[in-house]
């Protein structure tokens, strides 16, 4: 769903779109010390753990896109983006720059080879 939402959702707002080969890599489970066993769990965590990244990140360009805004209580390990949103409660702050966070994705868009072009292989 991840996927389709971002094909749908990012290309209408001009979010530049999250690409999973950045994510997801599988090749630790060819490293030849280790077993069958365990390579197969190599294959499994880094599947995973690419999916959970490439999520977070989709998760992140939206949280961006519509609320930049960090919240009242400590989060444990925020996305990257996180970190330069808005304070919590400031409502000056979310009027004046909520649009400057939308077009620096918009930006990131522009400035992005098109998904599905060699370039962004």
């Amino acid at each position: 769903w991840a996927t389709m939402y971002q094909a749908i959702c990012f290309r209408a707002y001009r979010i530049p779109p999250v690409r999973r080969a950045d994510h997801i890599f599988q090749d630790r489970n060819q490293l030849a010390y280790l077993n069958w066993v365990e390579a197969l769990n190599c294959r499994y965590c880094g599947y995973a753990n690419g999916v959970i990244g490439y999520i977070r990140e989709i998760a992140g360009r939206t949280e961006q896109y519509w609320c930049p805004i960090k919240h009242a209580l400590k989060i444990s390990d925020p996305h990257h983006r996180y970190y330069h949103f808005l304070e919590y409660g400031d409502a000056e702050g979310y009027g004046a720059r909520l649009e400057q966070f939308r077009q620096a994705l918009r930006d990131e868009y522009e400035a992005a080879p098109a998904v599905g072009t060699l370039a962004a292989e």
